[in-house]
């Protein structure tokens, strides 16, 4: 089974590219935001592979972290969600946004993606939470074993200090994670404690 590939970018079409290996050609499906970052035709790649293997064919999809091919693998546990829907998920939101959306069970993301509905998109938030909980997937992921009302954010950054505040306020723990989680994809990476604060007390309001 294929686990990496390493070679010149040969080819790339709407959702895949042709890997040289040696003067090998590996067709590789990938999400949008793989091929977003790719270099010119020509150029170095160099990707984490997970191999599906069917009947009737062998497909090869590519991922540039590791933690993006557990994601996609996760995604598909859940009933609904193939790898072209895990591709779609991925190709919108990263590691760590999907552990916020997930911890947040922000419904309203997924459905951004197509051929996510509302059916889907509630049980990919309801039966990933244990399944993130036991990953590390990324600096905003769960603590290993935690539950839900335990969720880990860092106290350094303005995230985590605006969740500390709206703790302090009288909030639970977790609904004050999914507020600033909500607040923080909106207002993006710049934004600041009173900011995220301000922010995720609306959320709450809502």
């Amino acid at each position: 089974m294929i686990a990496k590939l390493t070679g010149k970018l040969d080819s790339a079409g709407e959702d895949w590219i042709v890997i040289d290996v040696g003067g090998v050609g590996y067709l590789v499906f990938c999400s949008g935001r793989v091929l977003r970052s790719l270099p010119e035709m020509g150029g170095f790649v160099s990707l984490h592979i997970e191999t599906h293997v069917r009947e009737d064919h062998i497909h090869l999809y590519g991922f540039q972290e590791v933690a993006e091919r557990a994601w996609f693998v996760m995604l598909q546990t859940v009933q609904g969600v193939g790898a072209k829907v895990a591709l779609g998920i991925l190709s919108l939101y990263g590691g760590d946004e999907l552990t916020q959306i997930v911890a947040a069970a922000d419904k309203t993301a997924l459905t951004r993606v197509s051929g996510v509905g509302p059916k889907v998109a509630s049980r990919i938030t309801t039966e990933l939470k244990d399944k993130v909980a036991k990953m590390n997937l990324g600096p905003a992921a769960f603590n290993a074993g935690a539950s839900l009302k335990s969720v880990a954010v860092p106290a350094q950054n303005a995230a985590g200090d605006a969740v500390s505040a709206l703790v302090n306020l009288g909030y639970g723990r977790a609904e004050a994670f999914g507020a600033v989680a909500s607040a923080a994809r909106s207002l993006g990476p710049e934004a600041s404690v009173e900011t995220l604060i301000t922010a995720g007390l609306k959320e709450l309001a809502a």
